[in-house]
């Protein structure tokens, strides 16, 4: 039922948006349509494109479910069972991936604080790019328990990835259990070794069903889930659907308390050697936010893969913290 309550705490359950641009306009909708929070505030430092997404959805109220949407301030996120930051700039022409990073960081300087102040109660889902870093950096700011402050992670390149091999498989993408683990981005590691169907591992699968399933064919499933944003931005220019869904399935484990398996980025703390840093590992996900993060038995080249995910992520992180130099 649209507005159900937590039946834990019997509090309504709010969700706050901020950034309301493709990706936050579109999972407000996709919230909308799914009927399970009472309450959405839009908030954005451009006051009236909230205001126009807000008057849009409330519109769409009649053929969805009695949902009360309103744009509003920071201080609006007080008693948000989840507030969502999508807010963020995207990457200029010429510009460094760091320095991308560097004003992203800045934004997040000016409206994490904020956010924290008003709901230091509720629970903070990081959806903006580059993930695993803006995490990390909200992780600071916020000053919440790690459990409640985290990433969207390689939720999106995991739901990818099940695509990519239920096509070659010939199954419902549902039935197949694959994850990518690390950061959400070019070092992200494909878990093969774990990777199946009802239960049997792929080369057993395939055998059993007649599937070609050679490294060429492994090397090109992955390429396709890993490049598959810059195929889609060469097109349309922006990725929003998908990853509007993910964090919809996110936000769906945290309201209705469904301790769900997703791969979300959070504060990785002695896995395989990684420490302090921020990355994407298969979670269970509850209205308490991280209940515990799951240690998968990776092969030896897995291990290695995400060790060096982690690597790249905490160079970046170093890079953050050191001081912008001069032109």
């Amino acid at each position: 039922m649209a507005g159900e309550a937590d039946y834990h705490t019997g509090r309504p359950n709010k969700v706050a948006v901020v950034g309301t641009g493709m990706v936050g306009s579109t999972f407000a909708y996709t919230l909308l349509l799914s009927g399970i929070a009472s309450e959405i505030v839009l908030i954005d430092a451009n006051r009236e494109r909230a205001e126009g997404e807000a008057m849009d959805l409330n519109h769409a109220v009649p053929f969805a479910h009695p949902t009360k949407i309103c744009a509003g301030n920071y201080s609006d996120c007080r008693g948000a069972a989840v507030t969502v930051i999508s807010a963020g700039v995207g990457q200029r022409p010429g510009e460094s991936r760091l320095d991308l990073v560097r004003r992203n960081a800045a934004i997040f300087g000016q409206i994490v604080p904020k956010i924290a102040e008003a709901n230091p109660e509720g629970i903070i889902l990081v959806a903006t790019n580059p993930v695993d870093i803006l995490t990390h950096v909200t992780l600071d700011l916020a000053e919440l328990p790690a459990n409640r402050v985290f990433g969207s992670g390689t939720i999106l390149d995991t739901a990818r990835f099940r695509y990519m091999l239920s096509e070659h498989l010939g199954v419902d993408p549902r039935s197949v259990h694959a994850y990518i683990i690390g950061e959400h981005g070019d070092s992200e590691v494909p878990v093969w070794s774990l990777a199946n169907v009802a239960g049997m591992h792929l080369p057993g699968f395939c055998a059993e069903n007649g599937i070609p399933l050679g490294p060429e064919t492994m090397d090109e499933i992955f390429r396709q889930t890993r490049d598959a944003a810059y195929e889609i931005i060469s097109r349309k220019g922006a990725t929003y659907f998908a990853v509007a869904a993910g964090l919809m399935r996110i936000t769906e484990a945290i309201l209705r308390d469904q301790n769900t398996v997703l791969s979300i980025s959070s504060l990785v703390t002695d896995y395989y050697g990684i420490d302090d840093v921020c990355l994407s590992l298969p979670t269970v996900i509850s209205r308490r936010g991280i209940e515990r993060v799951l240690r998968l038995d990776l092969s030896p080249q897995e291990a290695r893969g995400v060790r060096k995910s982690a690597e790249v992520l905490r160079a970046t992180i170093k890079s953050l913290a050191e001081p912008t130099k001069p032109a």
